[in-house]
């Protein structure tokens, strides 16, 4: 008892002591002034680094503090910034403040200075502020040369949006500095006389590279810049979340937003790190995912924080769950499918489950042709099946299976596939079929047509259409025919009995219902009145009166029509109670005209035409214009046709046709309307309102006067636009009997002129014939003398002319002048002797050449002397053939006289006919072989010269080829 009062009172007396000693400590205010232990700089980045102390903090004591710094630019008075923070000091402790200027260091001073002031809940009493410390410059100094510009800082990096403030520094003598961004002027501000500012507010991103600022001296050409970095702005990830597929590995993936990689590793993309706040663990990941290994298998909560980061900012979301609760499963596996018959399956297949206490739920889908036909969900612990029903024959099917989590439903796993098709069955349906009845030569010419079966009712692939026509009135006379598939129409020629036919569609397991269609002896193409219909870019609507009652169905069939026979054939069946319908088509176009006919198929009784109709969708103007024709044409009048025009197939019903025409005079007679064209032009309009009349008469015209005239068709839209105007002429009134006149007087001269060109040919053949000419002779040529040197000239001695007549006129002798020679002609006393019969190799046949137009004067002379003799007693005398040079010494001889001497006779020379014929004579005295003796037929030259021929050089290479010399003394 007294130990424990003894306790008591030392324990108080403690407590007093320290209660003594917190007043002592307490409930004093303390100052405590901080102290700058050290200002450190730095370029890149551009940062002041601030390091102090609390010296006065007692041993072991941590207070909390309260701290204001002052910062100053240029001079200390200049303060541009207070910055206020708390923190934590203790005792013996270097504390840091890190400080971002907004004037690079290179270009301006800063000053800053440090107080505090204890903000701690054990003092009683408030603090105050203590002392400043002393100024601390923050600068970083630069080497300036006076020719120098400079700018900082160096290659900075900011993010896009921001602000930054750039310097130029100059040397005193640079002056006119600028600076630019991308080739485009800053206004700077001059801080003193060799610094200038240039702020860049909400600056954008150009390019990875960066952007290009640069200042140059207009003084000295000097030139410096930076590259300005822009990274584009950190994104928070978006979509994240983590989900588990066997309880081993944890998936977590998100969308990381945009990348603010810089180029030359400025700034490398922002990397992603993976926090878990209850297992403290954390893992760096890539860029969009990252897998965590489950290696507690207690931990069933997860706390996970994405924390994204690059050099400029942080960014970071989190996310938390049970385990249990983010199970994304994998796809079901073994899946099976087993064909029971052609309208079901059966399909099976496995999961990927913790066990049978775990409920899992698969959701089953049908595709057919890439459409969900069928969808059913079922609950599975470790494997499932389902039955598929009422599925189609001859049908590929894709069976598809996912699953998840019944209790806690996160998202799907991916799907099991599989595919399948039925068999075939046979086709389900008949065939709707439908015909065209012709008349041809006494028989009927039947083309069925039908439709194929959709795929749902083919039930297999179509091989052959069966065609059986029953003859009702003789049965021995039906026949059958097979159609391959894919045809779609066939044709038969049938006789005037009534028939039944029957059509099938037919697969590799059976044949269709049939359809039966009856021919009976009419043939259904009653003759009806065709009406017009207005159709609509809808389709038409179509209405009849029915005929009668008993009807088993209507049929209503339609085509496009055109100038050819054939065409696409439609039709639709409609039911017995129906008596219009709209009847629409993807191919119906405006412009095209479409003919309808609408059929009543009776209970008994043949097939019957109930009407005929015809329209548009949409009527256009013509586009075709008539072919026009001009015929009667009068001075007052000419007549236009177009006969051919077929207004049956144009783009509209024709209304009409409209007729115009132009003139100088412009004046519309009485029914003609004066128009004005769409070239403005003005003409004459007459309207045809009939569109069957196709002829007209253009009357009150004037003689001798153009009219320009075009024909142009039109619809209920408009007349055709495309037709041209065509030139015709009005001949003179009194034209048509000058025409009368002129054609008899025509084909008079013209037969005249005939007779006399067919007498003119006669007289010249008769009076006048054509002279051979002796240039082209082959025989006496001596130039080919003188390409072949076998070949010889006849001498003029070797050649015997027929009938020589020689006229001799006493007044003397006449110069002749022949090219640039000189002929002079003397008296003739003999002729030559004709050749004995001895000299003669034999008769030689020769042709006889009779031409009177060498010597005009001669021919009309009356003193002439003829030489007879018959051809057939003229011999030929072969003797030997002389050589160029014995022609050149005979034209040489003594016979030559001079032209100077007095005329006293004129002899002329007709020479009529000329043998060639070489003569027989002393073969010895040849110098080469001779030739054969040949006929003397052979008519190549003429000549005819004077007794005398003077030639004042005559070479052996002359173009003379013969020449007969007759002269005096000639023997």
């Amino acid at each position: 008892m007294a130990f424990s009062v003894v306790l008591q009172k030392a324990f108080l007396l403690a407590l007093l002591s320290l209660r003594a000693y917190q007043n002592e400590v307490f409930d004093e205010p303390i100052q405590l002034v901080p102290e700058v232990q050290n200002v450190s700089t730095s370029s890149k980045p551009q940062q002041v680094n601030l390091q102090w102390t609390v010296p006065n903090l007692a041993h072991h004591q941590e207070l909390k503090m309260m701290l204001q710094i002052e910062i100053s630019r240029i001079k200390t008075s200049n303060v541009i910034q207070v910055v206020n923070y708390t923190t934590t000091v203790k005792w013996n402790q270097v504390m840091h403040w890190n400080w971002k200027p907004d004037i690079p260091l290179e270009c301006v001073k800063y000053f800053l200075r440090i107080r505090g002031m204890v903000d701690d809940d054990k003092f009683l009493l408030q603090s105050s502020w203590s002392n400043w410390s002393s100024w601390q410059e923050a600068h970083i100094p630069v080497s300036l040369e006076p020719n120098t510009v400079l700018v900082f800082p160096e290659d900075p990096l900011v993010e896009e949006g921001s602000n930054i403030t750039i310097c130029s520094v100059y040397g005193r003598n640079q002056h006119n500095v600028s600076c630019y961004l991308q080739e485009k002027p800053i206004p700077g501000e001059q801080l003193d006389s060799h610094v200038s500012i240039f702020n860049l507010n909400n600056v954008v991103f150009f390019r990875d590279t960066g952007t290009n600022f640069f200042c140059n001296s207009i003084d000295t050409k000097l030139e410096d810049g930076i590259v300005l970095f822009v990274s584009k702005v950190l994104e928070e990830p978006k979509n994240f979340s983590c989900e588990t597929q066997d309880f081993k590995t944890l998936n977590c993936i998100w969308e990381p937003g945009v990348d603010t990689a810089l180029a030359w590793k400025q700034q490398p993309p922002q990397n992603y790190t993976l926090f878990e706040s209850f297992s403290g663990r954390r893992k760096l990941c890539n860029k969009s995912s990252c897998d965590w290994q489950i290696t507690d298998d207690s931990q069933e909560i997860y706390n996970f924080t994405l924390i994204a980061k690059n050099y400029l900012r942080t960014r970071s979301v989190s996310v938390s769950f049970h385990l249990t609760h983010r199970v994304y499963l994998k796809a079901p596996h073994n899946v099976s499918l087993e064909i029971i018959n052609t309208t079901k399956a059966h399909m099976t297949w496995k999961v990927h489950s913790r066990g049978n206490d775990y409920t899992l739920l698969c959701q089953i889908e049908l595709l057919c042709e890439k459409e969900v036909i069928h969808e059913h969900n079922v609950s599975v612990h470790m494997s499932g099946d389902y039955l598929f029903n009422d599925l189609d024959p001859d049908t590929e099917y894709k069976a598809s299976v996912r699953c998840a989590d019944a209790t806690h439903f996160w998202k799907w796993s991916n799907w099991a596939e599989k595919t399948f098709s039925t068999p075939e069955a046979a086709p389900s349906e008949a065939l709707d079929v439908w015909r065209i009845v012709r008349s041809k030569n006494g028989s009927r010419i039947v083309t069925l047509f039908w439709k194929p079966l959709s795929k749902s009712r083919a039930n297999g692939k179509i091989l052959f259409y069966n065609i059986v026509a029953e003859n009702q009135d003789k049965p021995a006379k039906s026949k059958h025919c097979s159609i391959p598939a894919p045809a779609s129409d066939t044709q038969l020629t049938l006789d005037q009995s009534s028939y039944k036919l029957h059509i099938t569609a037919n697969n590799s397991v059976g044949m269709s219902p049939e359809t039966i269609l009856v021919l009976s002896r009419e043939s259904g193409n009653q003759e009806v009145v065709e009406k017009r219909i207005n159709g609509t870019k809808d389709g038409f609507l179509i209405s009849w009166e029915p005929r009668s009652r008993d009807v088993i169905s209507y049929i209503v069939d339609w085509c496009a029509h055109s100038q050819n026979q054939l065409c696409d054939l439609q039709w639709k069946n409609l039911g017995p109670n129906t008596t219009s319908t709209i009847i629409s088509s993807d191919a119906f176009k405006p412009g095209v005209r479409y003919n309808f006919r609408i059929f009543e198929i009776p209970v008994q009784g043949p097939v019957y035409l109930v009407e005929k109709q015809t329209g548009y969708t949409q009527e256009l103007a013509p586009l075709e214009s008539p072919e026009v024709l001009t015929s009667n044409l009068t001075s007052h009048s000419f007549t236009l046709s177009w006969q051919g025009y077929a207004s049956q197939f144009q783009a509209g019903f024709i209304q009409g046709y409209r007729v115009y025409l132009k003139s100088k005079e412009m004046h519309c007679h009485s029914g003609w309307d004066k128009v004005l064209l769409s070239d403005n032009s003005v003409c004459c309009n007459y309207d045809i309102k009939d569109p069957k009349q196709k002829i007209f008469t253009v009357e009150n015209l004037r003689p001798e006067s153009d009219y320009e005239f075009s024909v142009r068709s039109y619809t209920s839209v408009g007349e055709n636009q495309n037709a041209t105007f065509m030139m015709v002429t009005t001949p003179d009134e009194h034209s048509h009997m000058l025409l009368k006149t002129m054609l008899p007087m025509s084909l008079c001269v013209l037969l005249i002129m005939v007779v006399c060109y067919w007498k003119s040919q006669w007289v010249k053949e008769t009076c006048y014939p054509d002279i051979p000419n002796p240039s082209k002779s082959s025989i006496l040529s001596p130039i080919k003398y003188m390409q072949n040197p076998h070949l010889t000239i006849m001498n003029v001695k070797d050649c015997i002319p027929d009938v020589l007549e020689v006229i001799n006129k006493a007044e003397g002798t006449k110069t002749l002048y022949t090219g640039a020679g000189k002929l002079h002609a003397e008296n003739v006393t003999k002729l030559p002797p004709v050749p004995t019969e001895k000299d003669s190799c034999g008769p030689v046949p020769c042709i006889f050449f009779e031409n009177f137009t060498y010597d005009q004067l001669a021919f009309d002379s009356d003193s002439h002397g003829h030489v007879p003799g018959p051809l057939k007693d003229i011999l030929c005398q072969l003797g030997p053939l002389t050589p160029p040079k014995n022609l050149l010494n005979v034209l040489g001889n003594s016979n030559m006289k001079s032209l100077t001497g007095s005329p006293t006779e004129e002899t002329s020379l007709i020479y009529v006919s000329q043998l060639a014929s070489p003569t027989c004579g002393d073969k010895d005295s040849l110098t080469t072989n001779l030739p054969r003796p040949v006929h003397c037929s052979e008519y190549k030259m003429q000549m005819a010269v004077p007794p005398s021929l003077a030639s004042p050089a005559l070479s052996k290479n002359s173009d003379l080829s013969s020449m007969i010399l007759l002269g005096k003394g000639e023997p």
